[in-house]
């Protein structure tokens, strides 16, 4: 299958490229200690564009499906990951991000009913301790709310991923409405409680104001578009194997932007990591080849347009 999506693939992999820049963003252009606010500034402004340019809204069921998602994915997602950005080094959060590949092979036998492989596992084994070979060496101490915050995210997107590949998208609904959806959910989700518990918006300067533009429109409203198109085109366990081209992306950045060291070792971790995301793009063999399919409209794939979570493949 992942032979014949190159073009696809490719498109998908934008997104954590982007994402990867990030923290670096956080870091040197957004005001400190801002999670909700933040997380609230790259969310809804983005979603209120895709909206306006979908003019969709959902119908139905997909209305709590598209709450769900937009809880996991942004406004669980959003606050928690910038969370960890503010309290621990970048490094030590794109380690802990590293693991969603395995958490998802995880979700997909428990929610899609894929049989997890042995190739799948050591790919996402090896993209960890690649990722890990690469930024760990400077992460410094851990900070437990921040590592909770990263386990967190990772766990809450990773889960947002698979559902999404379960439930598909409804009949004549595209992936920019999908998006939208999401966004403006976990968006609103945000709103009252970055007023509640970090009080009125903070000044902002100038990079602030080009930090959170870029966050809602280049890394957010076209990622998002990008990742959520993918999880409609190939299997879950493909579009999360990109997701190590994100914290790849941030050693990068830091390498060429921030003046930070790339060693031998760096450049092993980098080498293991992006090896295990090719490796993770090619399709599952034999049986599980069925439950690998693209996921797009929920008809098209034979599926009920329902939340209902306990199919035959998740009771046995």
């Amino acid at each position: 299958m992942a032979a014949t999506r190159p073009a696809v693939i490719a498109l998908t992999a934008l997104a954590p490229v982007s994402w990867g820049s990030t923290y670096a963003v956080t870091t040197e252009l957004l005001p400190p200690d801002r999670p909700l606010f933040t997380g609230l500034m790259r969310a809804l402004p983005a979603g209120l564009v895709l909206l306006a340019l979908a003019r969709v809204l959902p119908r139905g069921a997909w209305w709590g499906k598209a709450a769900v998602l937009g809880v996991l994915n942004i406004g669980a997602f959003f606050p928690l990951l910038f969370l960890a950005a503010y309290r621990m080094p970048g490094g030590m959060a794109a380690v802990v991000g590293s693991l969603g590949p395995l958490l998802v092979v995880g979700l997909s036998a428990l929610l899609l009913g894929q049989r997890p492989t042995a190739r799948s596992v050591l790919t996402g084994v090896v993209a960890a301790f690649g990722v890990s070979l690469v930024v760990l060496e400077a992460a410094g101490g851990l900070d437990p709310l921040g590592v909770l915050a990263a386990v967190a995210s990772t766990a809450s997107m990773s889960t947002g991923t698979v559902l999404a590949g379960r439930w598909g998208r409804p009949d004549g609904v595209g992936p920019l409405a999908l998006t939208a959806w999401q966004l403006t959910a976990g968006g609103l989700l945000l709103a009252p409680l970055a007023l509640l518990v970090e009080g009125a918006p903070p000044a902002l300067d100038g990079p602030a104001v080009g930090g959170y533009l870029y966050l809602a429109l280049a890394n957010t409203a076209l990622a998002y578009w990008l990742w959520f198109r993918g999880i409609g085109r190939l299997s879950a366990t493909q579009v999360t194997f990109l997701g190590p081209l994100s914290p790849l992306t941030a050693a990068v950045i830091g390498w060429a932007a921030l003046g930070e060291a790339l060693g031998p070792v760096q450049l092993m971790g980098m080498a293991l990591a992006f090896g295990a995301t090719l490796a993770g793009q090619r399709a599952p063999r034999g049986r599980t080849v069925a439950a690998a399919e693209p996921f797009g409209s929920a008809s098209k794939n034979g599926r009920k347009d329902s939340m209902d979570l306990m199919s035959p493949a998740l009771r046995r």
